[in-house]
């Protein structure tokens, strides 16, 4: 009889047995108020404006997250949040791109306007250099 193998084979087997007990899938709340505050932040910049298709598959990840985790399914609940957060983060830097966009498009409108605004005024009244 050989009880190092044994003894080696039951440790092993206790091992795998509390590795299973002690890593249960736990309901992914976390990541689903993450999510939702993602989404919130995004909207709150203006996204479901600017970026109305990134904000629908958001909306629409976060609502199938919550669908899983009401069933049980918690991995995909986690898939799902985790990209409902992914979506709104780029709805969130698309809506701020766009917004960067206008007020440089803006300022170069503005700085245009003035230029013709000093070309009319001629040279009598623009500033001089010393």
């Amino acid at each position: 009889m050989h009880p190092l193998p044994l003894r080696t084979a039951l440790a092993a087997a206790c091992l795998l047995v509390m590795l299973g007990c002690a890593n249960p899938t736990r309901a992914p709340t976390a990541e689903i108020a993450a999510s939702s505050a993602a989404v919130a932040r995004a909207d709150g910049a203006g996204a479901s404006t600017l970026a109305s298709m990134e904000m629908r598959n958001a909306r629409g990840k976060l609502e199938l997250a919550q669908r899983a985790l009401v069933q049980g399914e918690h991995e995909q609940a986690r898939t799902q949040a985790l990209e409902a957060q992914a979506d709104a983060e780029h709805a969130l830097a698309k809506a701020e791109g766009a917004k960067a966009r206008q007020a440089a498009d803006a300022l170069v409108e503005a700085t245009r306007v003035l230029r013709l605004e000093l070309e009319r005024q001629g040279p009598q009244n623009s500033p001089t250099r010393n």
